[in-house]
């Protein structure tokens, strides 16, 4: 009987923002995990989406500001964002606040997220959901500056209309889990496909994180 061949595990990066919305960052990575094959997984967290979840409490590791110069030390050394870079298959940020929006879409880079995205390998998928208050996303820079993002060839995984946090009933609401999964899982299919179905791109194999 032929062998199956086995596809190496993925190599999810997912990125958080300071959105209440960050508070489902568990049951995301909890259902990509049971993405088959099984994925490794990575989260780039800002300061402020850690109010939302306990970093303590999962199973990922996650990486925050801090990470970045305590593992650096001498020119030698790795930098963590590039090193990100190269180890991620695909990388998703969920949510994406309006604050991250706009540094991402004006090109600064000012924490460990913004860093990683602006060195990003766009023959690689980049997804982001964003999450915002309805009057925020309503605000003429925001389609702006999702338009730009996808220019530059991010693919955004629009919002949906529900009842918020803050009370107000529109859109500004992150797309739900089961479509952010979704949206990974395709990503990953497609770029497997343009990689002519072989294994995974030696970056992320030779990455040492």
């Amino acid at each position: 009987m032929a062998s199956e061949k086995l596809m190496p595990a993925p190599h999810i990066l997912i990125g958080c923002t300071g959105s209440v919305a960050s508070i489902k960052i568990p049951m995301l990575i909890e259902s990509l995990q049971q993405l088959n094959p099984k994925p490794e997984i990575k989260v780039v967290s800002t300061q402020h989406a850690l109010h939302f979840f306990r970093k303590e409490e999962q199973n990922v590791i996650i990486y925050t500001d801090s990470d970045e110069w305590e593992t650096w030390s001498s020119i030698q050394d790795p930098v963590l964002h590039i090193e990100l870079r190269k180890w991620a298959d695909v990388m998703i940020i969920a949510p994406l606040d309006a604050n991250t929006l706009a540094k991402i879409a004006n090109g600064l880079c000012d924490n460990l997220l913004t860093c990683v995205v602006r060195a990003w390998d766009f023959h690689k998928p980049l997804m982001f959901a964003p999450a915002m208050n309805t009057c925020m996303y309503e605000h003429p820079i925001t389609a702006t500056q999702i338009d730009l993002l996808k220019k530059l060839g991010y693919k955004e995984i629009p919002c949906i209309s529900k009842k918020l946090a803050c009370g107000d009933t529109g859109f500004g609401a992150m797309a739900e889990v089961p479509t952010l999964v979704s949206a990974v899982e395709q990503s990953l299919s497609s770029f497997n496909k343009n990689a002519g179905n072989t294994s995974l791109p030696s970056t992320s194999q030779s990455s040492g994180l």
